[in-house]
């Protein structure tokens, strides 16, 4: 068995999961990118459905604890919170491009996993958000909006290059990889954060925070 066999299994899955999706990718295909034996596959993970299962918990398990460590921002303020979170969420989407890819793409659709997902991970993701922005409401930070349509947008900026990465690869020429994507993206990000949700009379913008 080779070092370090369970992590090159992961990366050969999600790189033949991204290009011949789910459906279309074998054990024995994973078996001979990862350089192991099928046996090896079943071993750490059971199944395909197993392994599947596994990418899953293993990136939303990493994606909240970095929302979690942005959290105990808030008591200096909702902004400087949220810009944290932001900042977290888009580094890790970058730095695990392959996996962030396939993640946002199969949660475009509607499985037995997926909703799982939607029943615990994404439930918590939207509690911390909704806390963030309904203390940003009550404390005048923040304009009076509805939440649940923030956090709609919100999604909606952090996932559009993953959900459409040869669209921003090919037709934009921005490459999400990168960390200068990252830099410029995020500030974006805060210019909309300024624009539609922050009250500038409460205080200084976001991205001088």
């Amino acid at each position: 068995m080779r070092k370090n066999s369970k992590e090159a299994i992961v990366s050969a899955a999600i790189g033949l999961f991204n290009t011949k999706g789910y459906s279309g990718t074998s054990i024995r295909d994973i078996a001979a990118r990862a350089g192991v034996n099928p046996s090896n596959i079943s071993y750490y993970f059971d199944s395909k459905q197993g392994l599947l299962e596994y990418c899953f918990t293993d990136y939303f398990e990493r994606y909240l604890v970095l929302i979690e460590e942005a959290l105990p921002l808030l008591e200096s303020g909702a902004a400087a919170c949220l810009k944290k979170t932001l900042e977290n969420i888009l580094y890790f989407q970058c730095a695990n491009i392959h996996m962030s890819r396939f993640i946002v793409r199969e949660m475009s659709l509607d499985s037995q996993v997926v909703r799982e997902i939607m029943s615990t991970y994404y439930q918590k993701e939207k509690f911390y958000f909704q806390e963030v922005l309904e203390t940003g409401m009550r404390t005048g930070e923040f304009r009076k909006h509805s939440p649940d349509y923030a956090i709609i947008q919100l999604k909606g900026l952090l996932t559009m290059p993953f959900l459409n990465p040869h669209y921003i690869t090919e037709v934009l020429h921005v490459f999400p990889y990168e960390r200068y994507f990252v830099e410029k993206y995020l500030e974006q990000i805060l210019l909309w954060l300024d624009g539609t949700l922050l009250n500038t009379q409460f205080g200084m913008p976001s991205f001088a925070i």
